[in-house]
């Protein structure tokens, strides 16, 4: 059954994450549902992606910007003999994952931070100076005369 929600007016107010959009109105597939992430936004050039890898420490997550590509990938560390538990029931999902972000031109990576099970990218649209619009001033001074020098 396909999604029958109206993504256009949402289209319009992100910053490159139209790959999102697809994503929900296809369904996409069970495996590109791991780790789940929100995207949210905090200002009108500030982002947020939040993904939730709830039993991976900081130095099993990588992340990795290269030019509009922003890439998450996480994986356990392998468990050592001494560090062995001797779990009950595993619900804890720690499999190997790689989430990508499409971003639009000029969206940079700020900060990344890994709290209570999440962790929080935050995004900023930086446009270059030159590429920002800016106003044409018309000149509103007299036009200029060429005089007319006549030979003696």
């Amino acid at each position: 059954m396909r999604n029958s929600f109206d993504w256009t007016p949402y289209r319009r107010s992100t910053v490159g994450f139209d790959r999102l959009f697809d994503f929900l109105e296809t369904g996409g597939s069970g495996a590109e549902n791991y780790p789940p992430f929100d995207i949210e936004k905090l200002g009108d050039d500030h982002f947020r992606i939040t993904v939730a890898v709830a039993g991976f420490k900081s130095n099993e997550i990588d992340i990795t910007a290269q030019q509009n590509m922003l890439t998450v990938s996480g994986r356990k560390a392998p468990v050592g003999e001494n560090d062995a538990r001797q779990l009950l029931y595993s619900g804890i999902a720690t499999r190997a994952f790689e989430r990508r972000f499409q971003l639009a031109d000029f969206v940079r990576v700020d900060v990344a931070d890994l709290a209570d099970g999440l962790l929080t990218i935050d995004l900023v649209r930086e446009v270059p100076e030159a590429m920002k619009p800016h106003k044409i001033a018309i000149g509103g001074a007299q036009p200029t005369v060429i005089e007319d020098k006549k030979a003696a």
